[in-house]
């Protein structure tokens, strides 16, 4: 497919066309030179806006994420004004960095409404939860009229925490009797998060009941945090929409409570970093003379005969010289 001009891609997004969107989300998420200076081209000419909401939904597999964002993605759909963009990460296979991409197929009937967007995207072993490339993503889906942003992350993990610095609200999705109820979460999760909600309470109420109670209590057992707001906990069934549309008001409750724009506006700094860092990394492995060297020292720290810490002084000397 050929490359548009950068004004058609800017247009198209501006005017919500789906297939500009998406052709610009494609060169947001290319690894070529000339991709990337488009896609910062168009990014650099797309309007910001601190009246859209971002909102990250994390959790384990089979807590049964999809169902959920597609339950809430309806409910968001069917009340007049609301336009809803999907960003789904897929792990990505480590041996192939391909990735299953079935979120939009297990988002039945979201996909199909027309004021939805779906976007799959392979995580490509990229850490934090989340795509290299979903910052810029959510730029482009809120210039393109989605005025609430879902990202989808990969899991739940301590490497898996980048989205926290990118959405405005961070909902950890869980399941009642995974064992007991506080093991296998992470400390700096529970410090992060905005919200929990407590999903297949449908199979057993009560002790869904149980768990939101026990959260509950060990949310408050944390340092209060800086801006006031303490996480609430919610139950629901994604599978048959119980409660789903409970969790709405939650979401609008904390953005009265929290100045959304003041942490945006860390966010952006933050994003700055980030690109530095990845720019740096890129300049690094673009380098003649460590690209010519790289192969031969990986293998010499792999045999041991160079300690990983006497290689990475060689290859950072090649870099600077």
């Amino acid at each position: 497919m050929s490359r548009l001009t950068l004004t058609e891609y800017v247009e198209g997004v501006l005017r919500g066309d789906r297939s500009a969107l998406a052709r610009a989300i494609t060169l947001i998420e290319s690894d070529l030179p000339v991709d990337n200076e488009l896609a910062s081209q168009i990014l650099d000419r797309l309007p910001r806006s601190d009246h859209t909401y971002r909102i990250a939904i994390t959790g384990a597999p089979g807590v049964g994420k999809s169902t959920f964002i597609d339950a809430l993605g309806m409910h968001l759909v069917n009340d007049p004004g609301h336009r809803v963009a999907v960003l789904s990460v897929d792990p990505s296979s480590i041996a192939s960095g391909g990735s299953i991409l079935g979120d939009k197929t297990r988002m039945e009937r979201l996909s199909l409404h027309d004021r939805a967007f779906i976007r799959p995207t392979p995580a490509r072993g990229h850490l934090g939860g989340v795509a290299r490339s979903t910052r810029e993503t959510i730029v482009l889906c809120e210039a393109a009229g989605y005025d609430i942003v879902l990202v989808e992350t990969v899991g739940v993990g301590q490497s898996e925490t980048a989205v926290h610095s990118m959405v405005d609200f961070f909902l950890l999705l869980m399941i009642p009797g995974a064992g007991d109820e506080l093991q296998g979460i992470k400390r700096g999760i529970i410090e992060m998060l905005d919200g929990m909600v407590i999903n297949k309470a449908d199979n057993d109420t009560a002790r869904a009941e149980r768990a939101r109670a026990e959260y509950s209590n060990a949310l408050h057992l944390f340092p209060p945090r800086p801006d006031g707001w303490v996480p609430r906990v919610l139950t629901c069934s994604a599978l048959t929409g119980q409660n789903v549309p409970a969790v709405w008001p939650m979401l609008l409750e904390y953005r009265k409570h929290v100045d959304l724009s003041a942490k945006r506006r860390q966010q952006a700094g933050d994003w700055m970093h980030e690109l530095v860092s990845l720019g740096l990394q890129d300049s690094f492995r673009r380098n003649p003379a460590v690209s010519r060297r790289l192969p031969e020292i990986t293998d010499a720290v792999r045999r041991g005969e160079l300690t990983p810490s006497a290689a990475a002084r060689e290859l950072l000397r090649l870099f600077r010289s």
